[in-house]
């Protein structure tokens, strides 16, 4: 399979947004965002100043994509990466694909001298959770929530 992940770039706006919509409604079952908010949110994180999108690319298609905020640790007292998403399309998915971006994700973090990278998956993602198993990583300790 070939395939390359790489940067994403002002021209992967559409693709993108489209692969984004595909993951936000698709799989996670939420209401669309609006799509010039959407368009300003891989806008902002072309600048790479918030945080950075890695796209997976196959013949011209954009196939997956992953993205990393960059936040702070009050504990470590340094910087740190959180994968907000990693989302690739339904028959790629548990491929070498999926795998690529997350290491990608966690290159640029070791590259840039953050602390570490974190993220979170829903309780009923098993089938994520088994990848993030085999790629390596540890559950942490804290407990996830939400106010609105």
């Amino acid at each position: 399979m070939s395939f390359v992940i790489r940067d994403a770039e002002l021209n992967d706006l559409n693709g993108l947004s489209e692969l984004m919509y595909e993951y936000i409604v698709g799989f996670y079952k939420k209401p669309r965002p609006d799509l010039e908010k959407l368009h300003q949110l891989i806008r902002t994180l072309l600048q790479k100043k918030e945080g950075i999108q890695f796209v997976a690319e196959q013949d011209g298609k954009l196939i997956g994509f992953a993205t990393l905020y960059f936040t702070f640790s009050t504990m470590k007292a340094d910087r740190y990466t959180v994968m907000n998403d990693l989302f690739v399309i339904e028959p790629l998915r548990d491929t070498e694909v999926e795998a690529h971006l997350f290491l990608e994700c966690q290159k640029y973090t070791q590259e840039h001298q953050f602390t570490h990278m974190s993220w979170i998956t829903a309780a009923d993602n098993k089938r994520a959770q088994r990848f993030f198993d085999k790629m390596g990583s540890v559950q942490g300790d804290w407990i996830n929530y939400t106010i609105v």
